[in-house]
Formats: structure tokens, sequence, C-alpha cells
């Protein structure tokens, strides 16, 4: 059953049963994010962080347009606003990324059309990214003279290494689905017409698994591919899983050919943290 959807600044959240889908809803725009809508990221991750039953999230834009990037009309009055005013656009930038980032459920952007620079940003947020084949990727600060930011910027080189990230970055090009498989950009290319089936498909096999694996392992990654992991958390959160309800339920469903009932969800701060 579908709850209703609760629009925020042009992201639109919803949900079905465990899985809730964050809609990027400027069409007219083509998605693209004025300041307003990257302040609605951090309400709507709030708002799945309240919901501890939700297993997985996918982004997806309205349209068959995942995200033209940046409304560039603001762009143009920030070239000339004073530092205050641009700290505050460059904050809210930052801080909407980094909603996404830290949403503990994981996420998988569902993208079809132009995946172009704010567009990259969200998607380099997510987890796992599919793309429809008629897909097409460019990161393009350098059209524009501005620079990526710099979480964006770790994320694409962990991505797609270094050298690539710099080719991407300095020519602005606009690239395939193909090509942003075989670079790693993406996760996988869904035939056309069937980037639905796919992500169902795979959310369906996220959502099966034991909420407290989940959590542990997307918390090791991030940590692990940032700079200073605290390995002392990390490997508590490994112990833990020795102690923890899903193991219990995950061994005797295993003994007794059947599918496991998982019941462990997060609590309120590790709903929230990264």
């Amino acid at each position: 059953m579908e709850t209703a959807a609760s629009t925020v600044e042009g992201v639109t959240l919803s949900r079905r049963g465990p899985v809730a889908t964050v809609l990027l809803n400027r069409p007219a725009k083509k998605n693209a994010f004025n300041e307003a809508a990257w302040r609605g990221f951090p309400k709507v991750a709030a708002e799945i962080a309240a919901g501890p039953d939700i297993r997985a999230v996918v982004m997806r834009g309205a349209g068959g347009v995942f995200s033209a990037g940046a409304d560039i009309a603001e762009f143009v009055a920030l070239s000339t606003a004073d530092e205050a005013r641009r700290r505050s656009y460059a904050d809210a930038v930052r801080d909407g990324e980094e909603a996404v980032a830290a949403i503990a459920a994981p996420t998988v952007a569902a993208i079809e059309g132009p995946c172009v620079g704010g567009g990259c940003q969200i998607a380099l947020a997510c987890d796992l990214r599919i793309a429809a084949s008629d897909a097409r990727f460019g990161i393009t600060p350098a059209k524009l003279g501005i620079v990526y930011p710099v979480e964006s910027t770790r994320r694409l080189v962990n991505a797609v290494g270094p050298a690539r990230a710099k080719e991407l970055l300095f020519t602005a090009r606009l690239i395939d689905a193909e090509e942003a498989l075989a670079i790693g950009l993406v996760h996988r290319v869904a035939p056309p017409g069937e980037l639905d089936a796919v992500v169902s498909e795979t959310v369906a096999a996220v959502s099966r698994g034991s909420a407290y694996s989940l959590f542990a392992a997307k918390r090791m990654i991030d940590a692990l591919s940032a700079p200073s992991p605290d390995f002392g958390e990390l490997d508590e959160l490994w112990r833990g899983g020795f102690a923890g309800e899903d193991l219990k339920e995950g061994a005797r469903a295993f003994m007794d050919k059947r599918a496991p009932l998982f019941t462990w969800r997060p609590g309120p701060a590790q709903a929230r943290r990264r």
C-alpha cells in the first residue's frame, strides 16, 4: 500500500511498504535544483529517518529526466551577491547532498535521461546507481567557471578513479550509459523500457536482507572510503552482529530452510548517522 506523497521544496517523498521513493519533482526545469530544492533534501531525509521500517530508498526524477543539474539562473544572481549570500547557497548544496548520503537505509538512484552536474552529485551520494540505456551523464563545472564540491569530487574519485574523474571534470563532456557503466559511474544499465523492473528487482533483494547487516555494511564501506575511519566503532558494528536478534532468526531460518523474518530496526540516532 502506498502512502500519500509529501512534497518539500520540489522534492516529493512517497512510500510503498518498506520502500521509500524520493522524486526530484521540478519537471518544468528538467529537475534542476534551485536552492530551495537543495534545502528540501535534509527535510525529506529526516522524514525517512522517522520511519524505521523503511528498508530501501529509490531516488528518481519526474518526467523521464533524472536531473539537468543546478538551476543556472541562480548562479547569475550569485555571481554578484555578497559573501554571506554565496556561503549560504554553498551550505545549502553541501547540506542537501550530505543528507542524502547520510540516509541509513540503502539508496538506489534510478537514472533516465540527463544526469548532469548537481544531478550527478545526488546520484553519487546514493549507494547504487542503475541507469536506463538512454541516460546521459556529465559533470560540467568547467563550463560555468565553478568548482565541484569537495565531497562530490571524493565520491566521483572513489567511483571512477582519479584519472577518469579528472577527464570528466576537465572536459565536461557528456557520456552515455554504457561508458558510465564501463568506468564505474553506474553499476548497471537497464535495457529500453526495463528500468523500473530492474530497480524493483534490486530493491526487493535489498529489502529481504537483515536491516542490521545492511546498516553495518553501509556504515563500514562509507567510513573506509573516507579519511581516518574510526576502526573501534566499525569493529563494534561487526561484533554486534554476533549478539543481535537478526543472527538468531537468520540462523534458525537457514536451518529450517525458510525465509528469515528479520526484526532489527535502527534507532533514531542510527537512522540519522553517516
